[in-house]
């Protein structure tokens, strides 16, 4: 499955002004800011509500490989090639501290004052006179320029240009006041170079002063401003981190707020597997804490036996706010096989999702909508319908610039995936997908579908593991039922995502993971420049000037109304040019643990494993 690699470790900043003639008022000096109304959190809150500010510290956390990562070959997660370590976002901060009980709030941690101007053009970050980096070097204006320009620049995984192409340039104004300029005005970007991971210059510099170049760095220890330091690591397999004892945040005199609950064990151990039933038998055995189960069938027949009868190990369904975005089998638009949209539609009804989650899933999932899925700013929000007058006012210009890029269904309700439920059924949905496909100029002759040269109609997919094949395999049932012939290919991760960073393949499963506030992501997703630069997310290759415009109407939305006015109409295109065939969402986190382990409540919008690690801790048995 290909996942969007952007490094989410989202923080929070105070903006600092210039003058008082330029800058906003209402937020000099301000604690938070919020992209649309007022931040949730007050000037000098305490602690987030959805920590416990009083959960005991200590302890090593063990878990396994996140997702399907089942190898590393490189400490350094900005550059484009290899495959990062996993937790090592713990050794990294950022300007600010995003809220995961909003959707678009940050406030300070390197930062204490952030200004946003008024005309939104440009933000100003003072960074905290007690920041260091785990050297003991202190955070400076100079390192927060030096991690934006080595982002931006060839040296890094090219998603960073993508994301941040409209900030202009970072400007050193003294040693700890910076200042981002924007090449527009837009109420977005303060909030995301807030987010910018930021690193040492010394990175890579070694004690004879000699200096790795950024692009090779590997397996040197980064140097940032975390909470834990590399303990030891067996390349490929496990990694630990401890704790920094001269953490800055932990040498100030007062708490810092979106601190508090935060990091609460000594030790972080990864170990990785590369077999999910032994990684299984090992969480059973004790040899790690807790366990995000992605897989319908293992949560169901695989969390059993003794240890759970008597409590020592435990498994949680912990309810999921978040936007579900789109999960599906994407086919890759840059082979001329998937560029006719009929045949894209057409591979779509050959999906039985309703078979599928009967028979493999054990009825646990619920249906992908939308490129928003489980959120109100998809177009499918409250039931199907035409687009608003908002919406309207943006697709009917687009319309008329470019008809061949706006289906007309996107003027009418947003059509459901294609379904097998009464009154509804395969076989009809095969007959909709031959005349499909039929109209693209393929017919079943000689045993095979053909087009007019007679070449038979082809095509591989890739995944990265086994883990899919039952799902793949009864895909494939209906695909030959239409004549279609499918091969399918496995690898390891790195593998994998080398192939996805060069858009070697034809189909694969994606998964974009939707934000409640998305905007200069959309570029590296969706945009036409992403399609031609390697490793960006867009993997699908949509290079549409439609797509770009209602992004770049997206990142420029001035309220939530406009935002939603956006996404919808975005989401009304991408739906209607099938691009994705749209499989499924969990509406919950499944999580198992042992006894010991213990949470608060979890916040509205969070992915389990990052909270597992930044805001649970452990109590071990007396």
């Amino acid at each position: 499955m290909f996942m969007p690699k952007s490094f989410r470790q989202i923080s929070l900043c105070l903006l600092l002004g210039l003058l008082a003639s330029v800058w906003s008022v209402s937020t000099q000096a301000a604690q938070g800011i919020s992209q649309y109304g007022k931040p949730k959190y007050p000037d000098g809150f305490s602690h987030f509500d959805y920590v416990n500010p009083n959960a005991p510290r200590g302890g090593t956390l063990t878990l396994p490989n996140p997702g399907q990562r089942t190898s590393f070959d490189k400490f350094n997660p900005f550059t484009l090639r290899g495959v990062s370590a996993p937790g090592i976002e713990l050794m990294f901060e950022s300007l600010a501290e995003g809220s995961a009980d909003e959707v678009s709030s940050i406030y300070g941690l390197l930062a204490d004052d952030i200004q946003i101007a008024a005309d939104h053009k440009s933000v100003i970050f003072h960074i905290r006179p007690e920041a260091r980096f785990s050297d003991g070097s202190p955070v400076l204006a100079a390192d927060v320029k030096y991690s934006f320009d080595t982002l931006m620049s060839g040296k890094a995984h090219p998603r960073y240009a993508t994301t941040f192409a409209d900030v202009k340039q970072a400007v050193v104004l003294s040693t700890r006041e910076v200042r981002f300029d924007f090449k527009n005005s837009n109420t977005e970007l303060p909030i995301m170079v807030g987010t910018l991971p930021i690193f040492s210059r010394n990175w890579g510099k070694a004690a004879d002063g000699t200096i790795t170049p950024f692009e090779k760095l590997a397996f040197e220890a980064p140097v940032g401003s975390g909470p834990y330091l590399i303990e030891s690591f067996k390349a490929g397999k496990s990694i630990i981190f401890k704790r920094n004892p001269h953490y800055w945040v932990d040498e100030l005199k007062k708490p810092l707020n979106v601190r508090v609950g935060f990091y609460n064990f000594d030790r972080v151990v990864y170990k990785l597997y590369s077999d999910d039933a032994v990684r299984l038998e090992a969480f059973k055995a004790g040899e790690f804490d807790a366990l995000v189960e992605y897989r319908a069938k293992i949560w169901a027949k695989g969390y059993v036996g003794s240890k759970f009868d008597n409590g020592t190990l435990r498994k949680t369904a912990f309810l999921n706010h978040n936007g579900a975005g789109m999960q599906g089998f994407a086919v890759n638009v840059r082979r001329p096989l998937f560029q006719d949209p009929r045949v894209r539609e057409a591979l779509g009804y050959a999906l039985d999702f309703e078979w599928l989650n009967r028979q493999i899933f054990f009825d646990q999932y619920s249906r992908i909508n939308s490129y928003f899925t489980n959120s109100d700013l998809s177009a499918n929000f409250a039931g199907p319908r035409n687009p608003s007058q908002a919406e309207l006012k943006l697709l009917k210009p687009l319309k008329e610039k470019y008809p061949q890029w706006v289906p007309d269904a996107v003027f009418g309700p947003m059509p459901a995936a294609p379904s097998t439920a009464s009154p509804n059924s395969l076989r009809n949905n095969l007959k909709k997908a031959r005349d499909l496909l039929g109209q693209a100029g393929w017919q079943y002759r000689d045993g095979a579908l053909r087009n007019m040269q007679g070449e038979p109609f082809r095509f591989e997919i890739v995944e990265d593991g086994p883990f899919f094949l039952r799902v793949i395999s009864a895909y494939l049932r209906n695909l030959e039922k239409l004549g279609i012939e499918v091969d399918i290919r496995t690898s390891d991760f790195a593998l994998h995502q080398k192939r996805m960073n060069e858009y070697d393949f034809d189909m694969t499963t994606i998964r974009f993971p939707d934000s409640q506030n998305p905007g200069n992501e959309l570029w590296d997703r969706f945009g036409s420049q992403a399609a031609k630069e390697k490793g960006s997310d867009n993997v699908i290759g949509i290079q549409s000037p439609v797509v770009d415009a209602l992004v770049n109407e997206v990142t420029k939305a001035q309220n939530r109304e406009e935002l939603q006015a956006a996404t919808r109409a975005l989401d009304r295109v991408l739906w209607n040019s099938y691009y994705v065939i749209p499989q499924w969402y969990n509406p919950t986190h499944r999580v198992a643990y042992r006894k010991e382990m213990h949470y608060p409540n979890p916040p509205l919008y969070y992915s389990a494993e990052p909270w597992i690690m930044q805001n649970w801790w452990k109590v071990e048995a007396q």
